[in-house]
């Protein structure tokens, strides 16, 4: 399939994707991710593996396209868990709903 990738037009199929990052060892993944299997690469990884460009040249969501395209999972970035609140002050004050100072 011809996907436009950093304005340069490339022929990509879900098989040859696959085998390009299946030799590449996932990077820990912080931002949207690629479904590989059970492997989970993220984006601008991928990006990089199948454009041999610099990753700060790809856009996330260009490669997004692409990969759904060709039939790939996508994943969303992960959502941001919460700092546990330090102190036993602080935690009686969230209890009392009294608001919190930074």
């Amino acid at each position: 399939m011809r996907c436009v990738v950093t304005h340069l037009p490339f022929e990509l199929t879900k098989s040859g994707v696959a085998e390009s990052t299946k030799r590449v060892r996932p990077e820990p993944v912080t931002g949207e991710c690629v479904v590989n299997g059970r492997r989970h690469h993220p984006a601008q990884q991928v990006a990089q593996v199948i454009t041999r460009q610099d990753r700060r040249d790809v856009s996330t969501g260009e490669v997004l396209r692409a990969m759904t395209r060709l039939g790939f999972t996508c994943r969303p970035r992960p959502a941001a868990a919460t700092a546990p609140m330090a102190g036993p002050y602080r935690r009686a004050s969230a209890r009392l709903g009294a608001p919190l100072s930074a």
